[in-house]
C-alpha cells in the first residue's frame, strides 16, 4: 500500500521510515497539497498531509477520481479539511489528535520566559563581550495569574506547568477538566479570563474561534498584557494585535504560528526578500518573539506522529478498530 507525504521534511522521512512496521511503501514529497500537486497522489491509496496544504472540496473531488481512500493528517488540527466533502464522497480523514501536548506546553512556557528575562538578547550581549543588565529587567512569574483559553491536553499539560510555578491558573473552555479543577485550576467566563496578567492560547481554530483575540477581546485585556500562541495562528486578528502592541496594551508577544504561515514557515528563506509586510512589521518589535511552528519538534512528539498516524491508516485500511481516541473524523 502507497502513501504520499505532502510537505516533507527529512525529519518526516526519518521517523516515518523508521517507524514503518507496517511495511507501507512511502512516498516523501517536499511540495504542498493543492489543486495542482494532488494528481502526484496518483496509485497511492492514502495522502499525508501537515496544517498547511489545502484540502478543500476541489481536491477531494480529484482525490476520488485518483481512488485515494484516506486522508491522514500528521497533526491535532484539521481546520484546512473539508470534512463535509470528504464523507460525501467516502474518503476517510484521521489525525493524531495528541502527541506529546508536553511539546507544545514546554515551549509555550519557554517562550514566555525568554520573553519575560530576554535571555535570547542576554546571549547575543555576551557573546560580543557586553555584560551589562540594563535593558534585561524582568519579573517573577510567580504569584502572576496565568489564563489558559482551551484545556485540552496541551492546554491541560500547560497549566499543570504554571501552578507548578507558583501562578494562579485561570481557564475558560466549554468544558471544564475536573481533574484540573481538583488541584486548583479555575474556570471562569472568557472575558474573565482574558484579565489575567499572562494569556496562552491552546484551542482549535473553528468558525467560532477564529480571531477569538481582536480589537474587541483585547480591549478586555489589562494593560501590559503578556499574550502567548502556540496553537493556530487564525486564532488571532494579527494586525489587531499589532496595533495593541503599539499602544502598550500588549507588553509582549511569543507567536509559534501565523495566519499567514503558509507562505513562509517550514522553508528557509535567508536569501529572499519577504514581501509579507504584517511579519515584518511584527518582527521589528523588541518585544516579540516569533518560532515557526516549532513547538511540536521534540523526538518524543515525532516518535508518537509517526507511530499514531501510521497505525491509523493501518486500521483503516484493514477496517480494524482505530484505538487512539478522536483519531477518525469521518
Amino acid at each position: 500500500m502507497k502513501i504520499v507525504f505532502f510537505s516533507a521534511q527529512p525529519y518526516d522521512k526519518e521517523f516515518f521510515s523508521k517507524y514503518n512496521t507496517q511495511g507501507f511503501e512511502l512516498l516523501f514529497l517536499e511540495t504542498g497539497l493543492n489543486e495542482q500537486t494532488v494528481a502526484l497522489a496518483k496509485e497511492a491509496e492514502a495522502v499525508c498531509v501537515f496544517v498547511n496544504d489545502k484540502v478543500n472540496a476541489e481536491i477531494i473531488e480529484k482525490m476520488v477520481s485518483l481512488k485515494i481512500k484516506i486522508i491522514s493528517l500528521r497533526c491535532a488540527g484539521f481546520n484546512n479539511v473539508d470534512l463535509e466533502a470528504a464523507k460525501k464522497h467516502g474518503i476517510k480523514v484521521c489525525r493524531v489528535p495528541a502527541y506529546s501536548p508536553e511539546a507544545v506546553a514546554e515551549h509555550a512556557v519557554a517562550m514566555l520566559l525568554t520573553l519575560n528575562r530576554k535571555t535570547h538578547k542576554a546571549y547575543n550581549r555576551v557573546r560580543e563581550q557586553n555584560f551589562a543588565l540594563q535593558g534585561l529587567l524582568g519579573y517573577n512569574v510567580h504569584g502572576k495569574t496565568i489564563g489558559v483559553i482551551g484545556t485540552g491536553n496541551i492546554g491541560k499539560a500547560f497549566a499543570k506547568i504554571m501552578l507548578g510555578f507558583g501562578c494562579k491558573v485561570i481557564a475558560f473552555d466549554l468544558i471544564a477538566n475536573k481533574e484540573l479543577e481538583a488541584i486548583g485550576v479555575m474556570y471562569h467566563p472568557l472575558m474573565e479570563v482574558l484579565k489575567a496578567d499572562i494569556i496562552s492560547l491552546h484551542c482549535p481554530l473553528t468558525e467560532q474561534t477564529h480571531h477569538l483575540i481582536n480589537e474587541q477581546t483585547l480591549a478586555m485585556m489589562q494593560d501590559s498584557a503578556v499574550l502567548i500562541n502556540t496553537s493556530r495562528g487564525g486564532l488571532v486578528d494579527t494586525p489587531a494585535v499589532i496595533n495593541a502592541l503599539k499602544t502598550g496594551k500588549i507588553s509582549a508577544l511569543g507567536i509559534d504560528v501565523y495566519e499567514q504561515e503558509e507562505k513562509l514557515f517550514f522553508k528557509d528563506h535567508s536569501a529572499d526578500i519577504i514581501e509579507d509586510d504584517t511579519i515584518q512589521r511584527l518582527m521589528s518589535f523588541p518585544n516579540v518573539l516569533i518560532t515557526a511552528h516549532q513547538a511540536f519538534f521534540t523526538d518524543e512528539a515525532l516518535m508518537q506522529i509517526a507511530t499514531i498516524t501510521l497505525n491509523s491508516i493501518d486500521g483503516l485500511l484493514h477496517e480494524k478498530e482505530v484505538e487512539v481516541l478522536g483519531a477518525v473524523l469521518v
